[in-house]
């Protein structure tokens, strides 16, 4: 059913994005689909990487660490913007088209009251997509 799935990755918040992670492996084996890890960066200095190129070997090695047996060779592709928060969204439609996917796999928070005037970025990618755009919760710890 799915033939290429696209997961974004922030490196920097590596913690946030485990269900996500999870999902887009166990349906990578379950369909014998492809996976492209999706990062952005800047062309800046950050606590991740002081280079894009750097940036990208980063991913490279996580990619090769969490990608599943599924048949593939998981891919990367990065992205450099001046502000990355903001131009997330285009960029991740962007990256969909670039990568061929058929799949988005993303983490996403629990809604807030923000999400109001400021809708989540799987939002606005499913409405932005052909796609089909696979949202995972990142549960809130337990008490």
């Amino acid at each position: 059913m799915f033939k290429k799935i696209m997961v974004p990755v922030d490196l920097a918040h590596l913690g946030a994005l485990e269900n996500a992670l999870t999902v887009a492996a166990n349906l990578s084996r379950h369909y014998g689909a492809a996976l492209c890890y999706v990062g952005v960066t800047t062309s800046q200095p950050s606590a991740v990487a002081r280079t894009p190129e750097e940036y990208e070997l980063k991913l490279r090695a996580f990619a090769h660490e969490h990608a599943p047996g599924s048949g593939h060779e998981p891919t990367v592709r990065v992205y450099k913007s001046h502000d990355p928060v903001a131009d997330l969204d285009d960029i991740l439609v962007q990256a969909i088209d670039d990568v061929g996917a058929d799949l988005v796999v993303m983490a996403t928070h629990l809604p807030t009251h923000l999400d109001a005037i400021m809708p989540s970025n799987g939002a606005k990618v499913a409405k932005h997509t052909d796609a089909s755009v696979f949202l995972v919760r990142r549960h809130a710890p337990s008490e």
